[in-house]
């Protein structure tokens, strides 16, 4: 019996409209939507990104058609943290959100957010599934710490996936969200949460295309997050024996301060041998999983007719770790952690290309805005990216200007802040007093060997950190 009703269970999902004033009069049919997708715990493990062993083929078709940053951070590597700064557009030191119970309007009720410009600007705007934080997965079905004055409407997914909870394997037993946990699950794609939010999603593209409603649509699909829930047939498409795990050096805590490893819990190593990759085997499945759910929402762009109408932005809310310094999951200030993927396709908009610049989630909100011709919100603290995305001057985009991405990172080892060059990465813990960390990634792209406080590097370390200053303060460094 108990297959039935969980079927019938997973076919409904949850819609909520929030208690607001409707949106403006619907804009002219020639300004373009945008499809906001993103995914949960996401790091740049994607075929597009130079992953040999990914599978990924619908995120890679967006790739290229569309613009992918090479070189794109968040500014904290955390759900809530990392979700208020990029719907904002404001550092987390402007948020003051660095934990994933403090609400950013709780600070300042008169933020304008990304989606809630477009809608003030006349878009319908819509969530499906997590943008703004709530826990994984017990905040599935919910709401969480949603935005009402972004949207018009909401849709909360629950699928299968929270019904077979008590299934997951655990590294400790009944702790799911915060713990490395998965699940090679029975029954079909369709009957996971992200399986829903990919079919409500087509829905509202079907709607959209009906009554020519310029929108911006946001899917937030919960996978690759722990629990790492996919259906057996994507576990298949990664034996466990073709994992391979990240070698790290024996004396790797001894290169680095030790706030540098707090991230990494008790239980994590256990995560070696045999149970090290069957847990990334069911990460890779569950980046599998999303990505097909990711094309069924592209391809019922393009089955629209919609496709050169709709600017698509792809990405996540941080990096993740995959065992690369022993560690897992996230909350580092490494380049797995710090590092995320960003895909922008705009209709007539560069096709394949893939900028070396240094840019952060910041950026996101001026960059949209931009190229839809929308009011950016005052007080960000992101540029807009546009030159890099559209199609034309090519001498625009050669002289682009870079800058250096920042990234924070607070924790019982007290706090952190790295910035992000082209070549460095030059991280300063509880303001010098935790230690530092400087790695060259044109020789080192693992950051294995840290040269912070070798006299050899004392002129760059003192250049980079007049810089990581300026924006940050000896306060701001504190914890």
């Amino acid at each position: 019996m108990r297959g039935p009703i969980v079927i019938a269970v997973l076919a409904v999902a949850a819609w909520v409209t929030p208690g607001v004033a409707p949106a403006a009069e619907a804009a002219p049919r020639q300004r373009p939507n945008v499809l906001f997708v993103m995914c949960d715990d996401l790091c740049c493990a994607l075929a597009c990104y130079g992953d040999a062993t990914a599978k990924t083929p619908h995120i890679d078709r967006l790739a290229a058609r569309g613009v992918r940053f090479e070189r794109a951070y968040c500014q904290f590597p955390l759900c809530n943290p990392s979700r208020a700064s990029l719907l904002s557009g404001r550092r987390p030191a402007r948020t003051t959100v660095r934990d994933n119970d403090k609400h950013f309007r709780d600070v300042d009720p008169n933020v304008v957010t990304l989606p809630q410009a477009f809608r003030q600007a006349g878009w319908r705007t819509e969530r499906i599934g997590k943008l703004y934080h709530y826990s994984v997965p017990a905040g599935i079905g919910t709401s969480g710490l949603d935005d009402p004055p972004s949207w018009d409407a909401v849709t909360n997914p629950k699928g299968r996936d929270v019904f077979d909870e008590p299934l997951i394997f655990s590294l400790l037993p009944g702790k799911f969200g915060g713990t490395v946990s998965w699940l090679a699950a029975d029954g079909t794609d369709a009957e996971q949460t992200d399986g829903l939010a990919a079919a409500r999603a087509v829905e509202l593209l079907e709607d959209y295309a009906r009554d020519k409603t310029p929108f911006f649509l946001a899917v937030g699909f919960y996978r690759p997050h722990t629990p790492y829930v996919a259906p057996k047939r994507w576990f298949d498409e990664h034996p466990r024996d073709t994992v391979t795990l990240p070698e790290v050096p024996a004396d790797h805590d001894a290169r680095v301060p030790p706030a540098a490893v707090a991230s990494r819990s008790k239980e994590q190593v256990r995560l070696v041998g045999d149970l090290g990759r069957e847990a990334l085997q069911a990460y890779r499945a569950g980046v599998s999983f999303v990505d097909e759910q990711v094309g069924i929402v592209l391809d019922a762009l393009d089955r629209l007719g919609l496709r050169d109408d709709t600017i698509v932005v792809f990405t996540s809310d941080h990096g993740y770790h995959l065992g690369e310094h022993g560690l897992w999951q996230k909350r580092s200030l490494f380049e797995e952690s710090a590092r995320v993927p960003l895909v922008i396709a705009a209709p007539g908009g560069r096709a394949g290309a893939a900028p070396t610049h240094t840019v952060e989630l910041v950026d996101v909100m001026p960059t949209v805005c931009d190229l839809a011709g929308v009011p950016v919100p005052a007080g960000g603290d992101g540029r807009s990216l546009a030159t890099l995305v559209r199609a034309g001057d090519a001498d625009a985009v050669r002289n682009f200007p870079d800058r250096p991405a920042f990234t924070e990172v607070q924790h019982a080892k007290g706090r952190g802040v790295s910035m992000r060059t082209g070549k460095w990465r030059y991280t300063v813990w509880n303001g010098g007093a935790g230690g530092r960390q400087l790695y060259d990634h044109e020789t080192d792209p693992r950051e294995l060997d840290n040269f912070a406080d070798r006299p050899e590097h004392a002129a760059t370390q003192q250049r980079l950190d007049a810089e990581l200053k300026r924006l940050y303060p000896e306060k701001e460094l504190l914890p």
